[in-house]
Formats: structure tokens, C-alpha cells, sequence
């Protein structure tokens, strides 16, 4: 397990601070559009060992005087219910706990804008929502004209039909929950309403990826195409830059293709030469000047196009993205010359599963194996069994490696796993029956207060936190939910733990 520091956070911290002060100056108001996560930032974090997920809110808290916030989020996105991986919940809420996040670090939201909104029934109910806990809430429609009619969209037709945000501080924060939520249709068009108003405006963008002053097939810059394969996202030289300073510097495609036209809408909202000769310029990204290891950075972003070859694997194998996504990450793979089993932990996990097909031949079901890297690099392992699945062996195997406590000695007693099991099957009328990771969780907490080798274990279960974690077969909710709040890393082969089509 990668413990060596790659990136130096407090270096960053400072640069970045000091980048967007020196695009504010000269202006009265700097409207930020913030590319990526707002908070919770785990692909940074992994990619960059030594970057803190919350170093955007560190930022935010540092300027928090000088800023205000408007988050953005597509409306067709709140109506299919589209989900944040990392977290396994929906944009809408996780717009909510974004709003949540910023209050806890002293910086409340100015507004929330719902954009493209067209009357739909969940956005509707989304906005209600909030309006009824005093949040304000402004809904966009699609801008007329745009994309081929400039006339239209920079009119009273297009950006003027937007209703104006009125915001107090020099600095206006743009966010939103993943791409295409609409941030930068909202910066245009408050840029719009500003210029009118006589307010001399600007705009750029808080970027972190792609690292536009390292290599275009550098690991880090792979693992982001690695991380957007589904959005179809390719890094490219941005040839507008090259072409403007002879430097060589590295974009992705869809900001790359948009320049001509953001140039030309920013010049005929503000009648003045676009404030930008690159989409480069555009950025404001000092992320590359906190890398301190090469090297460990490398490495890192080596397993996160493989962790992001699991996930779109499964994704497929659930009908949540196309074959093409799957290829996309097999070439990355080709590209960095990886395979799967360069992940420490699935060799070991699959063995796991084995060794639970051996053990229990001639029994029915489905065998399958986990296992998770320690901080120290030891591999521990579980396996499914009829009292619990695979993950729920793996997290009480780990913690009592962890507390030193022997193999044989029970964290949890018999009678507290036959009482669950009894209470699913007869009680709920449930056809699984053996404990899911959440369930095992409870059951320690339970014994913890009656045994003092589980409050031990309990103890140990924050250590867990970060380390990578394989399972042979896509988690059942309770274990994906589970081991989410531990906080591990997590990939599992793309195959299927029961044979029934519902799992609940």
C-alpha cells in the first residue's frame, strides 16, 4: 500500500490561493467556475498521495470573506436520478450534502440554480424543497440560440431571460454536482447581466485535471481520461496555447472545442477582446507544482485507471454504461501496459473464493472472496460462508489481525448470528440469510458490549480507512454500503454474488 507523501498539499494550498487573487485583480467581481468535485475530492486523493480530498473547502474557508457560492445542477440529472459513484447516492442529494458540507466550514450558499429546467416533475420537487428551508432557488432554461446563434444567446432572448443572482462579494463561486450541470452557461450569464448593469466582470475556472504542465500520456493525465471514460473525455495539446506562446501544454477536448465559441460569446457580452488567448489561460491550475514524487504519483494513478477498469466493468455487467466505456479503460490499459492483476489484492481475493468452493463442495450458491491491503502492506482475506458474506469475514478478519487477536477466538458469539439469522428468515421472511457487512457491524457493536476483544476490534475498524479492498462478485448494497463508510478503496470483478435478478 502507496504510503509515501507524492504531492505536498499545503504548497498547493498556497499557489492556488495566490492564482486566484491574481485573477481577481483589476476587476470588481471574478466569476469561478469549479471544475471537479467541490469536496470529497477521493480521485485527487488517490492519484496524488499527499492531496487532501477537502483542500477546496481549505481554500474556500481561506477566501470566505471574499467569496459567495451558487451551486448549479441539471434538472434532466435530478429527474433520472443520476448517481455519484463514490458516495452511491443521487446529484440531488448530493447537491443537499454539498450545501450541508459549506455550512459546516462557515460558508453558506448564495442561491442554487436548476438549469435547463422545463417544468419537471422531480426538479419541481426539488425546488420546493429547498425553497421551503429558506435556500433561494433560480431556475434556468436552455438558452435559446445556443449553441450556432450568437445574436440570440448573448440578447435579452437567450442570457437575459435568465434571471440575475444578486451576489455581494468579489469573488462568486460556481458549483455543481459532476459534469454538465450547467456552471458555465450560469458564469456567462450572470457575466452578461453584470456588464449590463456596468459591473466590470471576468471569468475563469478552478481546474485540478487534466494537469495541463505535465506530460499529455503522464499516468496522472490518463487516470483523469481513465475517470471520464464514459463522458468520452480525450486530453489533447492545447493547440491554441501552442499556437499563442510556443509552450506545449495539455487540455481535454471538450474545453479545448468550446474555446472558439466561449471567445466569441465572452466578446460580444463584454464588447472587448476575450480575456483568454487558450483554454489553458482559462484554467486556473497549479496542481503540477505541488507534485514532490514523480514517481509516487505514477504509481498511484497506475491503479486508479485500474480501479476505474473494475467499476465501468461492473457498471457494464449492470446496464448502467455501454460497452464502449469498458473498451475505452482496455486501451488505457494497453497504454500504461497494465492488466487487473497488477491490484495486490485481487490475486489474493480470487484465491479466497477458491479456497470457499473447496470448503464447501457440493453445496449450492455462489463462493466468493475478499481481500484488503493494510497501511503496512499485509494482505488479509475473507470468504463467504452460510452465516456471512465474504466482505463481513474480511472486515472481522482485518480487524483482528489489527488488535493481534487469534483466529480462533469468536468476535462475534454464535447466539447473536443465529438470532439475526432467525430474525431475517423467520421473522422477514428473507431469503438471504447469512450477514451482509452493515448487519455484521451491528452484530460487533452488539458484542462490544460483552466482549472486549470486539470493542477492541470496533477500535480498529478507522484504521482500515484508505486501504484497498477486492471482492470476486459486485457487493450486495449492504456490503457496498458498508464499506463505504469505512472509507476503503474498493473494486470487485464484474460478476453477479447470487443468481437472483432483485437483491434488496
Amino acid at each position: 500500500m502507496q504510503t509515501t507523501p507524492g504531492f505536498d498539499n499545503a504548497k498547493y494550498l498556497r499557489e492556488q490561493t495566490a492564482a486566484i487573487l491574481g485573477r481577481v485583480r483589476g476587476y470588481s467581481k471574478l466569476y469561478l467556475e469549479f471544475g471537479g468535485k467541490l469536496v470529497y475530492d477521493y480521485h485527487a486523493s488517490r492519484v496524488l498521495p499527499g492531496y487532501h480530498a477537502n483542500v477546496k473547502m481549505q481554500l474556500l474557508k481561506e477566501l470566505k470573506d471574499s467569496i459567495d457560492v451558487i451551486l448549479c445542477i441539471y434538472a434532466g440529472d435530478i429527474e433520472r436520478r443520476k448517481i455519484r459513484g463514490d458516495f452511491g447516492i443521487t446529484y440531488d442529494s448530493d447537491a443537499l450534502k454539498t450545501i450541508d458540507d459549506l455550512a459546516a466550514w462557515g460558508i453558506p450558499i448564495r442561491a442554487v440554480v436548476i438549469t435547463r429546467y422545463a417544468g419537471q416533475p422531480a426538479a419541481t420537487a426539488f425546488k420546493n424543497k429547498l425553497e421551503r428551508r429558506d435556500i433561494d432557488v433560480y431556475t434556468h432554461p436552455f438558452t435559446k440560440g445556443y449553441p450556432t446563434d450568437i445574436d440570440t444567446v448573448v440578447s435579452e432572448q437567450g442570457y437575459g431571460a435568465n434571471a440575475y443572482i444578486e451576489t455581494g462579494k468579489p469573488i462568486v463561486v460556481v458549483t455543481g454536482p459532476g459534469p454538465g450541470s450547467g456552471k458555465l452557461a450560469t458564469c456567462l450569464s450572470q457575466l452578461y447581466h453584470e456588464v449590463r448593469r456596468g459591473v466590470n466582470a471576468s471569468y475563469a475556472k478552478f481546474e485540478t485535471f487534466p494537469i495541463w504542465n505535465l506530460p499529455l500520456k503522464h499516468e496522472v493525465n490518463v487516470a483523469y481520461e481513465a475517470a471520464t471514460a464514459d463522458l468520452r473525455d480525450v486530453n489533447m495539446i492545447d493547440h491554441f496555447h501552442l499556437e499563442a506562446y510556443n509552450e506545449r501544454t495539455v487540455n481535454y477536448n471538450r474545453d479545448i472545442e468550446a474555446f472558439p465559441l466561449l471567445q466569441r460569446i465572452i466578446e460580444r457580452i463584454t464588447g472587448a477582446p476575450p480575456f483568454y488567448r487558450s483554454p489553458t489561460d482559462m484554467g486556473v491550475n497549479r496542481a503540477g507544482f505541488g507534485i514532490v514524487n514523480d514517481e509516487v504519483v505514477r504509481e498511484a494513478a497506475r491503479q486508479e485507471v485500474i480501479r476505474r477498469y473494475f467499476r465501468y466493468a461492473c457498471e457494464y455487467a449492470m446496464g448502467l454504461t455501454d460497452r464502449g466505456t469498458v473498451q475505452r479503460l482496455e486501451l488505457l490499459m494497453d497504454d500504461l501496459h497494465l492488466v487487473p492483476e497488477a491490484r495486490r489484492v485481487v490475486l489474493p481475493a480470487r484465491e479466497a473464493a477458491l479456497e470457499a468452493q473447496v470448503k464447501g463442495k457440493g453445496n449450492e450458491g455462489i463462493f466468493c472472496g475478499a481481500a484488503i491491503e493494510l497501511a503496512d502492506g499485509v494482505i488479509v482475506t475473507g470468504k463467504n460462508s452460510p452465516l456471512m458474506h465474504a466482505a463481513s469475514s474480511l472486515i472481522l478478519n482485518a480487524t483482528k489481525h489489527l488488535a493481534r487477536i487469534p483466529d480462533e477466538m469468536h468476535l462475534l458469539p454464535p447466539a447473536i448470528i443465529e438470532s439475526v439469522n432467525h430474525f431475517k428468515k423467520d421473522i422477514l421472511n428473507g431469503r438471504m440469510v447469512s450477514l451482509d457487512l452493515g448487519e455484521t457491524l451491528i452484530a460487533l457493536s452488539i458484542s462490544a458490549t460483552m466482549n472486549p476483544a470486539a470493542q477492541v476490534a470496533i477500535e480498529k475498524l478507522r484504521e482500515l480507512r484508505g486501504c484497498e479492498v477486492h471482492i470476486t462478485h459486485i457487493p450486495a448494497p449492504g456490503d457496498a454500503e458498508g464499506l463505504r463508510e469505512l472509507g476503503v478503496n474498493l473494486t470487485s470483478d464484474p460478476d453477479f454474488s447470487t443468481k437472483s435478478l432483485f437483491v434488496s
